[in-house]
C-alpha cells in the first residue's frame, strides 16, 4: 500500500497500491509536459515523473532550479574551506608519524623552545618515510590505470541515472562493471603476489611513500577538473557557483565529468577508495601471517569489513546512480580528496597500528571476538538492505529495475507493494520497509560498522578511532544539509513525511 498526497498535504490522505511493473504497463497520456499528466503527476496516478527523461510538474522543476542555484555557504565557507584543504592532509601526516613511529603516542612540543627541533623531527620522518618515491607512484598510479581500464573495458550492466535538472532532466547512463573489475582485481593481486611481481606486504610497508602521492594526485586532479569545468564546461555548465574560487573549489564546477563512458565521480566513489583500503587489509593479513605464522582475529576482522563493504559497493554499483552524490554534489576538491587520498589512507588506521604492535596488545578474548563478528554482519545486512530498498524502489518507478544476482543478495532488498508519499514536486518518499524505522537508518548501520573497524585495534590510541569519530560528525553534518535540501524541495511533503518516520537514525531513541 502507498500513503499519497491527493492534491498536496492540505488535502486528505489516502492509499493505494504502487505499481512496480511501470515498464509493462501503459500510462495514459504518458506525455510529461501534456497537463493531463502533470495532473496525474499531482494525485499519485501517474509514473510519468520517474519515466526517463521525464519532466516534473512546475512546483517541481521551480524547486529543482533554486536548489541548483548558490543559496547559502557550507562548511564554514572561503574560510573553512581553506582549513579543511590545508588542515586534513596536514593532520594525515601528523597521524600516521604518530601511528608509525610511536606506536599511535601523540606527539607535541613540550616548550616554546621545543617547537623547531619539534617540526624539523616531523619533516624528518616525512621525508624518511612518506618521500614520493618511484616505487609508491607506481603503486598508485597503476592501480588508479588498472582500475581505469577495467571499468573501460570489462562488461558490465548499462543503467540510467536520475533524471538531471540542470541537463533539461536527461538522465545519463551509466556502465556498471565494478563487479567484474573486482574480481578481477582480486585474482590479478593473488597472481602478482605468488609470482613475486608485487608482493602484498609492499604495500603496507610503504604507506607513507604511497599516501603522498595520493595527495599529490588527489590535488592535481581537482586542479584540472576545476580548470576544465571553468573554461571548457567539461562535465556539464557550472553550477551552483558563488563567486569565490577557493569555494567553488572545494565544492566543485560541473556535475557530470567523464571519460568516454565512464563517469569520473562514480569511479573515484568506488572503484580507487575501496578498493585500495581493502588491498591495506590484504597486505596486513599476509604481513602478519609472515612474521607471527598466524593472524589475529582483529586483523581478520579489519580484512572481513572492507571486504564487505567493497564487495557491496561492486555488487550494487548500478544503484549508485541514483544517489544524492551522482544526482546533486559536484565534483570539486570535496569528492576527489576525500575519494582518492582520505578515505584509503585515514579508515585503514587500525590496520597500521596493528601491523606495527604486537598482537598481545589488541586481541579480544573468543567472546569479544564473537560480539564484534555478529555486530559486524548484522548492521552490514541492515545497512545493504537499507540502500538496496531505496535505490530499488526509485528503479521501479523510473521503470529502469535491473534485478542482479550478485553475492550476496539478501532477503528483503526488494520491496512489494511499498508505502510512499506521493510530494507535489512528483517523487515520491518511502516510508516502509526499513526507511519506516528511521530517515537515515543507512547512516546508523553504516556507523556501527565503522565503529568496530576502530575496535580492532581495541583502546590503546584515539588515532585508530578516527574513521568512526571522523564518520559520526560527516554523518550529522551530512544528514542536516540533507534536510535542509529536502524542506526546501518538498516543503509541507517533508513535514508530513517527518510525522510519518518520526526518528533520524535511531528508532525510538532519535
Amino acid at each position: 500500500m502507498a500513503v499519497i498526497q491527493d492534491g498536496g498535504p492540505s488535502q486528505h490522505v489516502r492509499k493505494r497500491k504502487s505499481n512496480a511493473n511501470v515498464k509493462s504497463n501503459p500510462i495514459p497520456n504518458s506525455d510529461p509536459n501534456s497537463d493531463s499528466s502533470s495532473e496525474l503527476i499531482k494525485n499519485g496516478k501517474s509514473q510519468a515523473l520517474m519515466k526517463i527523461n521525464a519532466v516534473p510538474t512546475e512546483h517541481g522543476q521551480e524547486m529543482d532550479k533554486q536548489l541548483d542555484e548558490h543559496q547559502e555557504y557550507e562548511f564554514g565557507g572561503p574560510v573553512g574551506v581553506v582549513a579543511m584543504m590545508v588542515g586534513f592532509p596536514l593532520l594525515m601526516y601528523y597521524l600516521w608519524i604518530c601511528l608509525w613511529f610511536y606506536r599511535g603516542k601523540f606527539i607535541y612540543p613540550t616548550s616554546l623552545g621545543d617547537v623547531r627541533p619539534f617540526l624539523n623531527k616531523m619533516g624528518q620522518h616525512i621525508y624518511e618515510g612518506a618521500y614520493p618515491t618511484k616505487f609508491a607512484w607506481i603503486t598508485y598510479c597503476g592501480l588508479t590505470a588498472i582500475q581505469l581500464f577495467f571499468a573501460a573495458a570489462l562488461p558490465g550492466l548499462a543503467q540510467n541515472g536520475l533524471p538531471v535538472p540542470s541537463l533539461g532532466y536527461k538522465a545519463l547512463p551509466y556502465h556498471c562493471n565494478a563487479l567484474y573489475s573486482w574480481y578481477a582485481t582480486l585474482i590479478l593481486s593473488y597472481v602478482l603476489h605468488k609470482t613475486g611481481i608485487y608482493r602484498l606486504p609492499w604495500i603496507i610497508e610503504n604507506y607513507g611513500q604511497i599516501m603522498t602521492v595520493a595527495l599529490i594526485v588527489s590535488f592535481s586532479v581537482s586542479i584540472i577538473i576545476d580548470l576544465a569545468g571553468r573554461f571548457f564546461h567539461y562535465g556539464g555548465k557550472p553550477l551552483r557557483l558563488s563567486g569565490n574560487i577557493i569555494y567553488d573549489h572545494f565544492m566543485g564546477i560541473s556535475l557530470n565529468p567523464r571519460l568516454g563512458r565512464i563517469d569520473l565521480k562514480m569511479f573515484a566513489e568506488v572503484r580507487v577508495p575501496w578498493v585500495l583500503l581493502f588491498l591495506i587489509s590484504l597486505s596486513g593479513v599476509v604481513k602478519q601471517y609472515e612474521e607471527l605464522g598466524r593472524v589475529s582475529y582483529n586483523m581478520w576482522h579489519m580484512l572481513l569489513a572492507t571486504g564487505l563493504y567493497m564487495n557491496a559497493c561492486a555488487k550494487a554499483e548500478h544503484m549508485i546512480p541514483q544517489t544524492w552524490d551522482m544526482f546533486h554534489e559536484k565534483f570539486g576538491w570535496m569528492l576527489i580528496f576525500w575519494n582518492m587520498a582520505g578515505v584509503p589512507f585515514t579508515y585503514c588506521y587500525p590496520t597500521i597500528y596493528m601491523a606495527r604492535a604486537p598482537a598481545s596488545t589488541y586481541e579480544f578474548p573468543l567472546w569479544g571476538n564473537i560480539a564484534m563478528f555478529v555486530t559486524l554482519v548484522t548492521f552490514y545486512y541492515i545497512f545493504d538492505c537499507a540502500m538496496a530498498q531505496k535505490s530499488n524502489f526509485k528503479m521501479h518507478e523510473q521503470g529502469e529495475h535491473n534485478p542482479r544476482k550478485a553475492f550476496p543478495v539478501l532477503p528483503g532488498s526488494d520491496l512489494k507493494n511499498p508505502t510512499y508519499i506521493q510530494t507535489k514536486h512528483g517523487n515520491k518518499l518511502l516510508t516502509s520497509g526499513l526507511w519506516q524505522y528511521a530517515r537515515k537508518i543507512n547512516y546508523t548501520a553504516d556507523w556501527i560498522q565503522a565503529f568496530t573497524w576502530g575496535l580492532t585495534a581495541s583502546f590503546n590510541t584515539p588515532i585508530t578511532m578516527f574513521y568512526p569519530i571522523f564518520f559520526f560528525a560527516v554523518l550529522v553534518h551530512r544528514c542536516g544539509r540533507d534536510f535542509a535540501k529536502c524542506s526546501r524541495k518538498y516543503g509541507e511533503d517533508w513535514e508530513e513525511y517527518c510525522k510519518v518516520v518520526r526518528w533520524k537514525f535511531i528508532p525510538y531513541v532519535y
